[in-house]
């Protein structure tokens, strides 16, 4: 299996709700690495163009930048948790990969040692 591995950050703000408490409302610069997976090489050699996940991942977290997560879609109707934002980033960059091409996991960062990891199709033990 081959793996690729990009980052990028955005800085955006949220509150999240715990056991039923909304906490005060702060901002993170959060930092995303997609990582991508295929059994194959393309026939160039390549699993993905950098540039195609790069500009991926740039689309999906455009919209968060600089904004309350709180306010943006669709963390204006769920928990803008930091695994919540993985598992919409896996989701979204996943839906434009090329074909044989799939998301292995997306880590999101939102403060040092504060790391929340989305890896579809995979078990919890």
């Amino acid at each position: 299996m081959f793996e690729l591995r990009i980052q990028r950050t955005f800085s955006a703000a949220h509150a999240i709700v715990m056991a039923g408490v909304r906490e005060p409302m702060h901002g993170h610069n959060w930092q995303v690495t997609v990582a991508v997976c295929a059994d194959a090489l393309d026939s160039d050699g390549l699993l993905c163009d950098f540039h195609l996940l790069q500009n991926s991942l740039d689309e999906v977290i455009h919209p968060f930048n600089n904004r309350s997560l709180n306010e943006t879609a669709p963390f204006d109707r769920i928990n803008p948790t930091a695994e919540l934002v993985a598992r919409h980033i896996a989701e979204q960059v996943g839906a434009k990969l090329p074909s044989g091409v799939r998301i292995k996991e997306v880590r999101v960062v939102e403060a040092p040692q504060c790391e929340a990891c989305f890896a579809p199709n995979q078990v919890a033990r």
